[in-house]
């Protein structure tokens, strides 16, 4: 069964990267295409990065690679085969404003700068409520 996006089948989005419950932290696929990709994200109370009813920094950056796996395993979704596992091999910047609280959605934006054999420099703003809260630039590697 082919899937349209947007979507937010959990076993599918699921399907698509390497990471499994507690540690999923995208649940939504809005936009994809080859050098661009568009998730989102609800915290919930259970979370395993909430502390004090705030999610912290190190969970936006797990949100933020995690929109890139999800980058990826779609592309090899639409190629027929499965997602593969990835790393993240370097983060050169990550600029947070804010930190989300329980119940919030986020909204990441993915920009694929450049990809090659397999390592893949990116751009990703996440928004909350249309603001934007976190920047990044990291290079993620496929194993």
């Amino acid at each position: 069964m082919k899937h349209q996006l947007p979507t937010s089948d959990q076993d599918f989005v699921g399907s698509l990267i390497p990471q499994r419950f507690p540690f999923v932290m995208v649940h939504e696929l809005t936009e994809y295409s080859d050098d661009h990709l568009v998730s989102g994200f609800e915290i919930k109370e259970d979370n395993i990065f909430i502390q004090d009813g705030t999610f912290q920094a190190s969970g936006l950056i797990e949100h933020q690679a995690q929109s890139v796996a999800l980058h990826t395993g779609y592309k090899y979704y639409l190629l027929g085969k499965d997602a593969p596992t990835g790393y993240i091999g370097a983060i050169k910047s990550f600029e947070a404003e804010t930190l989300p609280k329980t119940g919030d959605l986020l909204i990441s934006e993915v920009s694929i700068l450049n990809e090659v054999m397999g390592v893949t420099l990116v751009d990703i703003v996440t928004k909350l409520n249309g603001s934007i809260i976190a920047k990044s630039q990291m290079k993620t590697a496929v194993k």
